[in-house]
């Protein structure tokens, strides 16, 4: 029995004494801006300033991992940010999501990006809310960006300040789905829970990233609706074909060609053979799309962050303009394989949030 007991003494000093390798910080931020109309009929909604706050809980981070040293000793966490319109029809908003923060300028000056899930409490409804042409359905997609800067106040207290931007929209998985931009500045607190830990210097000489070419195969699919509210959702499938190209611990590029197959747009060209025949569109119209686009990866750990821009080569029915890009997140399940989630749009106008699965060979 003493060996057990032992045992166990050893065992809970060496769990307790396990380096500490991150600290926790809460920060509250109060921002206030206006909704920036990127479509006609949100004009309507510019009748106050939309504020809110944004609450994060962080990890900060040392240098303790590879990534860490790399990309300046980010911050990363969660968040909850609730926004207030100030406008009956759009209402407010609830959401909670995922956040990084990139230090500059001597971490002074930090980028933050979010991107969540969020609740609206006054989306579309053809009865009671009509008007509300941004939000078709109670759940809606969020993304944050902001670049604020830092500095300390006293003790375990931080001040900070900057601008924010925020983005609601439900990828057109419901219509009607216009999205709601919103821009202003920001004023908080962070309060550390713990004091700093030692820095690590990464001591090794930077190694230079040389890679051959990959190539990517990806299915990227879910549900949308054309903009005929209560014309039904439909399934999609866009796969791509891309050759990437690795150029830096961060950094990579893409180029590449994809097929879309978006059957809500089927429906919507029959919609419009009928409804309009003036605009000369006939029910055998066909409804798929191909592009061609060039992307940038940000290689940051099995978590990586990905923009591209397209323009269609093949686009019959040109309801769109003839560019899109897309923003998404890839988790790499392994070296070959990685799922993700991305947004792709006109500009501002979403058309679809993908569910993606993909292979790199």
């Amino acid at each position: 029995m003493k060996k057990i007991y032992f045992v166990l003494l050893i065992f809970s000093h060496a769990l307790f004494a396990q380096e500490k390798t991150e600290t926790t910080a809460l920060d509250i931020q109060y921002f206030r801006g206006n909704v920036l109309p990127h479509t006609d009929d949100l004009q309507h909604f510019l009748q106050g300033h939309p504020d809110g706050i944004l609450i994060s809980l962080s990890k900060k981070t040392y240098g303790y991992e590879e990534w860490e040293r790399t990309f300046g000793r980010p911050d990363y966490g969660g968040y909850f940010i609730y926004q207030d319109f100030k406008n009956d029809i759009l209402g407010k908003v609830y959401g909670v999501g995922a956040q990084y923060h990139f230090y500059f300028l001597n971490r002074k000056l930090y980028f933050k990006i979010g991107e969540g899930i969020a609740y609206a409490t006054n989306p579309h409804d053809k009865v009671t809310n009509s008007k509300n042409s941004a939000f078709g359905s109670k759940l809606v997609a969020n993304t944050n960006f902001g670049l604020n800067y830092t500095t300390k106040l006293f003790d375990k207290f931080d001040l900070q300040a900057g601008f924010l931007f925020t983005h609601f929209s439900n990828g057109r998985i419901k219509a009607p789905n216009s999205g709601v931009n919103s821009y202003g500045i920001n004023l908080g607190l962070t309060y550390n829970f713990e004091a700093p830990l030692p820095v690590q210097i990464d001591t090794l000489p930077k190694v230079k990233i040389t890679e051959p070419l990959h190539y990517n195969f990806v299915l990227r699919s879910g549900i949308s609706e054309n903009p005929v509210i209560a014309s039904g959702q439909k399934p999609f499938f866009h796969s791509s074909f891309y050759v990437d190209k690795r150029i830096s611990r961060k950094s990579g590029l893409q180029l590449g060609a994809e097929l879309f197959l978006t059957y809500s747009y089927k429906e919507f060209i029959k919609y419009q053979s009928i409804a309009y025949p003036e605009e000369n569109v006939t029910t055998d119209t066909d409804f798929k799309r191909a592009g061609v686009f060039v992307g940038y990866e940000l290689y940051i750990n099995r978590i990586s962050l990905e923009a591209q821009v397209g323009f269609y080569v093949y686009q019959p029915y040109k309801s769109d303009i003839p560019m899109y890009d897309r923003v998404g997140m890839k988790y790499y399940l392994t070296k070959k394989i990685y799922a993700g989630l991305s947004v792709k749009t006109h500009i501002f106008l979403a058309e679809a949030m993908e569910f993606s699965i993909g292979v790199r060979l």
